[in-house]
């Protein structure tokens, strides 16, 4: 399953369209898919799996969010102080 979702997001360049977040302001979108992402490795990584699906979130996030967002978001990860449930 991995090998075929790897081919089906390497083209993607940025995040498509999401209807959970039909607004031009696109923050709640790049704090959401940070989230998941997170969610995402730390579930699959309980579990002894594959976490490659994980990074399809990672993509996205990383094509919407200022890079100073998701540095200090990072960092707060890595300090323990994070405000967002993972």
């Amino acid at each position: 399953m991995s090998g075929n979702f790897e081919e089906k997001i390497k083209d993607y360049a940025t995040a498509p369209f999401d209807a959970r977040f039909p607004n031009t302001n696109q923050t709640r979108n790049c704090f959401q898919n940070y989230l998941d992402f997170h969610r995402c490795n730390k579930a699959l990584s309980a579990k002894d799996q594959d976490t490659a699906p994980c990074e399809w979130y990672q993509k996205v996030y990383k094509s919407i969010c200022p890079l100073a967002w998701v540095s200090k978001w990072d960092e707060q990860h890595d300090n323990g102080n994070f405000a967002g449930r993972i």
